[in-house]
């Protein structure tokens, strides 16, 4: 999310007040934060809840990919923020600056200290767009692109359609990400639009990830290695980006066995940045050794702070940062937090359940969905990692419409 000026709607706490405090607050007022505060509402509409979020409007990020392979306009994406607060919850619209958690207490870029009973973390992940010597920079140029952004995803589409041929190279980090599958789903649109324009013939399409493979699930990662192989794309794995050189045109890969440095032109280059949690959590105590927000896995409660949750991807949850894990872990958090406050045991658990829609070109798609063990736990009664049609107009169609209608308002 951005940060934006306080708005001065009526369900807006002013930030800069000093000595707030909410029986439960929330960090955060994306999918995760916003689903949470709209579950603990419809179970006790007496329940004082708030959301601290600075951004003055809310992305429905899955829909990015599609808009960077010209499916759809990115206002599609956006709504106010305003409009996706659950009624009855406080919003503050301002930034965390610290987090306090041995004085249950929450510290904004405004000055503001709010206190707690609970605390519900759920920030989402941080894009480091400068851990890429030269990225910013190129981001400006017409043919270095990242889907990763609202302000940078229409340019995509706009790069593929002055795409003449040459070297089309495509990204994936050695930091966790939100959408896993991401980096793959824009190229191999990609690689349907050259295709239908007539420069796929004068074209090299690879795909450099920091990775070992395509995708973390046998069954899924199959399917995959074989549509990569039909499209011809030359996948290089332990390639990590590095630095960008835009006049030169030129991407430079650290080979992770070997610390090797891999020069590659290009003409086109989409770009997936590192990721991290934000720093406010990284710098806190309640930060594991890598920098995420530490909880257990089952009850997304934190080990050493027990008045503190976390869920989505700013945890250290060992599974993919996803929406669909958001949507699994969310009512695990409600039952555990709303326990906790009548003095219950915690014992509600998630399972390490996610998903992942990977669209294979246009029109099709495989939904990969699994678990913390990395099985498949399939919704349909058929072979999910088979491209079908059918899953391609799930996450055209209905899935947007159940964010929006369904799991913000903590109703899925």
């Amino acid at each position: 999310m951005q940060q934006t000026a306080p708005s001065s709607t009526a369900d807006t706490a002013t930030a800069g007040a000093a000595g707030i405090h909410h029986t439960i607050l929330i960090v955060g007022g994306g999918n995760a934060g916003v689903s949470v505060a709209a579950r603990l509402r419809r179970a006790n509409s007496d329940l004082d809840v708030a959301i601290v979020e600075p951004s003055a409007k809310h992305y429905y990020q899955p829909l990015w990919t599609l808009v960077g392979g010209g499916v759809f306009p990115k206002e599609r994406s956006e709504r106010p923020e305003a409009s996706v607060i659950p009624p009855g919850v406080t919003w503050i619209q301002d930034r965390v600056a610290r987090l306090a958690p041995d004085e249950d207490a929450v510290f904004t870029t405004s000055g503001a200290r709010l206190t707690y009973r609970y605390l519900i973390l759920a920030p989402g992940i941080q894009v480091d767009w400068d851990g890429i010597e030269g990225l910013e920079a190129a981001l400006k140029t017409g043919n270095v692109v990242s889907n990763y952004s609202y302000e940078t995803v229409d340019k995509t589409w706009a790069a593929l359609q002055a795409f003449k041929g040459g070297e089309a190279l495509f990204t994936h980090p050695n930091t966790p990400i939100k959408c896993g599958g991401a980096p793959q789903k824009i190229m191999y649109l990609a690689d349907d639009h050259f295709r239908k324009t007539g420069v796929r013939a004068r074209s090299e399409v690879r795909f450099l990830t920091a990775g070992g493979g395509l995708f973390g699930v046998p069954k899924y990662a199959r399917t995959l290695e074989k549509v990569a192989a039909r499209k011809g794309i030359d996948v290089r794995f332990k390639h990590n980006l590095i630095a960008v050189d835009s006049a030169r045109q030129v991407a430079t890969f650290c080979k992770l066995e070997t610390s090797e440095e891999v020069a590659l032109p290009y003409d086109f280059l989409h770009v997936t940045p590192p990721m991290s949690a934000p720093n406010f959590i990284k710098w806190s105590p309640v930060a594991d050794a890598a920098g995420w927000a530490e909880v257990d896995r089952a009850t997304l409660r934190h080990p050493r702070y027990p008045n503190i949750f976390a869920l989505g991807d700013a945890s250290n949850l060992p599974t993919s940062k996803t929406g669909a894990a958001i949507r699994k872990q969310a009512p695990v958090v409600v039952r555990n937090v709303l326990a906790a406050l009548e003095g219950e045991p915690v014992i509600s658990k998630y399972d390490g359940y996610t998903a992942c829609p990977i669209v294979t070109g246009y029109g099709r798609l495989v939904l990969a969905e699994f678990d913390y063990d990395l099985k498949p736990r399939e919704t349909f009664p058929f072979d999910q990692s088979r491209e079908r049609r059918s899953m391609y107009l799930l996450k055209t169609q209905a899935l947007p419409r159940m964010y929006w209608n369904g799991i913000l308002k903590g109703r899925a």
